[in-house]
């Protein structure tokens, strides 16, 4: 949206007005200045009450703020039990060393580590899996003060394994800086490249050069909403331009006049060492729908006259390809709701021929990854995940047998050797490390993530169904201590998401003890706009149908009341980011059902997310406000618009990080103002704000069980349990 100077002078005032009125005392957090301003959208008026706040960087908006977090702060501290809440979780959080995100280079391993103790994971590797571990990068030595912390983003080793490049960031911002170490003489390179937030980096053959990810420069009169998008694939040496600044673009939106790039948040180049092709992608939010991809021989990228050839659009339903060789190996959901594997020629493509290499079936392929002797594909089978090995011609499909069931958090291979590495939990077995060796046709345990000391015998979890209100089944997976009773006694937490098709498969916290040894329970609502069941379970809760993610959701919580497990006076409703959406319905449709409801990070003014730095790349999961159909489906959704005044809403913590890239600080900046002004029911609404964090990506284990110590303690206290509550 284009702002006029004028504008932009009108705005200045009104925000320096506010500043002027905004008041704050000691009994209640500082109250919001009204300025309304009314949009028309295809005929309907809406009236948006805090447009202000979203200038951030008006010092009355940070006043405000500041008075919002001192208050909040002032309020969780008198929580008797929040101390040795926080206490709990912290030691539960660290009892054990956990390793995550592995890479394979031969028989050299890359991965993060987080030691016990340990606020932030480390880079590391280790030669063999068995072998002596070595830490490449830590973090935590990088932070000058302790009210500051850098964290690691990503990182991508050289095929040969002597390089890895990677990301740090200050601060959750996730506003990467790419480095490069050398494992050769453990010393850092002279590359120091900023703007590499969520960079894909392809490593060339040469292990002296590879392609990255890097968002343009962006200028005072940048709009929010295109700072971080349309970043563009770039060639960096090793030693030449060590800042980034005279490499040469490759691919991307307005590389070349010759190729019509879409818009998107991002594009990259993947390569493999078994193949001569490369493949790049325009990436619409950076994530796995169906996007954009183009394919061309790697010795013809040559910069913006690199002939690519697009191999698919969105509508063709190709959410992942890898070259294996001259065949392009394709996951698809074109005609296939549970997803399909096929594969085609990379010297001339041919969608619409390709071979079908694994076929759609009862199960949801959740990904697939290409190791020397076959292809290795995880499917979702229901709460539980199945492992196959399948030939290259998709003639031999062999089901390996897991150590027990759980659900596959990833599947690590490398093109130079068989087998794969991967990792296997469920809500209450620890991630353990796998390696699969086809050879012997076993699957063992590495011992690289042994079991977690906080595992319990005494934690049991199963999967029942809630009846949403067209009659769908909804799953709910129930996390307990054996045995419980069901006698509506406990105090339960019901969580969910439900969008961009992301599934919430098992996964083991050990912080949810601390939850259960107060008697209570954890739910999973798995809702429509997830992934559970493929493409169609995603569709149905999305943009116009989004409103089925959000009933879902209540549905699953009063099952839980319609089961006695709980009641609403025990009830606590949370999720994040795009779970605010939910958060908003289960705040605004029925306010009595919940009794707390935790909004982190949310989403919940939808008709203004196209306008924040992350908004475009979102459009095609939530709509635009440019359709008629678009805004409708939007403000449907709008938590923010669906508050009304003078009404008995339940207690509620929203809470934000000042550096958060992906769901604007004035999300739940604007939620806040709004539900304290409008709730008479005389519960607490408030703002927590952190202002050395972002979106959650790169939080230290500290920062992380001090959130879930103030929201647990803030929900047991309105529940009424006697250690949670306050002296007066």
């Amino acid at each position: 949206m284009k702002q006029t100077k004028a504008v932009l002078a009108v705005a200045l005032a009104t925000t320096l007005l506010c500043a002027a009125q905004t008041t704050w005392s000691a009994e209640g957090p500082p109250v919001a200045p009204v300025r309304p301003v009314t949009d028309t959208y295809f005929g309907v008026k809406v009236v948006d009450n805090y447009r202000y706040m979203e200038n951030l960087t008006d010092p009355g908006v940070q006043t405000w703020m500041k008075g919002q977090a001192s208050y909040s702060r002032k309020v969780l501290d008198a929580i008797p039990g929040r101390a040795a809440l926080a206490q709990r979780i912290q030691a539960l959080s660290s009892s054990d060393d956990r390793r995550f995100e592995f890479a394979r280079r031969g028989d050299r391993v890359f991965y993060e580590v987080l030691t016990s103790g340990a606020n932030l994971p480390k880079l590391a590797y280790r030669d063999g899996l068995q072998g002596e571990e070595h830490i490449l990068v830590d973090p935590a030595k990088l932070a000058k003060d302790s009210a500051h912390h850098f964290a690691l983003d990503w990182f991508s080793p050289s095929w040969d394994g002597r390089y890895v490049a990677y990301g740090v960031s200050e601060g959750g911002s996730e506003k990467s800086v790419l480095h490069v170490v050398d494992l050769k003489t453990g010393s850092e390179l002279a590359e120091s490249i900023d703007r590499a937030s969520d960079s894909i980096v392809s490593w060339r053959k040469d292990n002296q050069s590879f392609f990255y990810l890097r968002y343009p420069k962006t200028g005072p009169d940048t709009p929010p909403s295109q700072t971080e998008y349309n970043a563009v694939t770039l060639l960096h040496v090793l030693g030449q331009h060590t800042d980034g600044e005279g490499d040469e673009a490759v691919f991307g939106r307005g590389v070349s006049a010759n190729l019509d790039v879409p818009e998107g948040q991002g594009t990259y180049v993947l390569l493999s060492p078994d193949s001569p092709y490369a493949i790049a992608v325009a990436n619409r939010n950076m994530d796995e729908s169906p996007n954009s991809f183009y394919v061309v021989p790697v010795d013809q990228i040559h910069g913006a006259s690199t002939p690519w050839q697009k191999l698919a659009d969105p509508e063709d339903g190709i959410t992942d390809v890898q070259a294996h060789g001259d065949r392009l190996y394709i996951q698809s959901e074109k005609g296939a709701s549970r997803f399909k594997v096929v594969a085609t020629s990379a010297v001339h493509p041919d969608l619409a021929h390709a071979n079908v290499i694994v076929p759609e079936g009862k199960n949801v392929i959740d990904t697939f990854s290409i190791a020397s002797d076959a292809l290795y594909v995880s499917e979702r089978a229901g709460a539980r995940f199945e492992l196959h090995r399948v030939s290259f011609d998709g003639k031999t499909d062999t089901n390996v047998e897991l150590p027990f069931d759980g659900a596959i958090s990833h599947v690590t291979t490398d093109r130079q050797l068989p087998g794969a590495l991967f990792g296997l939990q469920s809500w209450v077995k620890s991630p353990r490390e796998i390696a699969f060796d086809p050879a012997s046709g076993k699957a063992v345990d590495t011992g690289m993530n042994p079991p977690a000391k906080t595992e319990s015998s005494d934690i049991e979890s199963h999967e029942e169904f809630a009846t949403s209100y067209d009659g769908t089944l909804v799953p709910v997976s129930i996390i307990a201590k054996k045995g419980i009773k069901r006698d509506g006694s406990h105090p339960t937490i019901v969580f969910g998401y439900g969008s961009y098709g992301l599934s919430m498969d098992a996964f083991y916290r050990p912080a949810w003890q601390a939850w259960i040894d107060q008697g209570g329970i954890v739910a999973v609502s798995h809702m429509r706009g997830g992934g559970e069941y493929g493409d169609a379970w995603h569709r149905a809760g999305q943009k116009l149908t989004k409103t089925n993610t959000i009933l879902d959701f209540m549905a699953s919580a009063q099952y839980l009341i319609d089961e006695h497990y709980t009641q609403s006076k025990l009830l606590a409703a949370n999720s994040a980011s795009a779970g605010g959406i939910v958060m908003g319905g289960a705040i605004t449709l029925n306010p009595g059902l919940f009794r707390v409801v935790l909004d982190d990070v949310g989403m919940s003014d939808t008709l203004r997310a196209e306008t924040e730095p992350n908004g475009p790349p979102n459009v095609p999961e939530f709509g635009s406000t440019s359709t008629e159909d678009g805004f409708h489906g939007l403000y449907a959704m709008s938590g923010y618009d669906h508050v009304h005044d003078a009404t008995p809403y339940p207690a509620i913590m929203f809470t934000t990080g000042a550096n958060d890239p992906r769901v604007a600080p004035w999300h739940m900046m604007k939620m806040a103002a709004r539900v304290q002004a409008a709730s008479d029911s005389g519960r607490p609404v408030l703002l927590r704000i952190d202002y050395d964090a972002g979106h959650g990506m790169g939080s230290s284990v500290s920062q992380r069980s001090n959130q879930l110590a103030d929201e647990w303690a803030f929900a047991l206290w309105q529940m009424g349990e006697p250690a949670f509550q306050p002296k007066h």
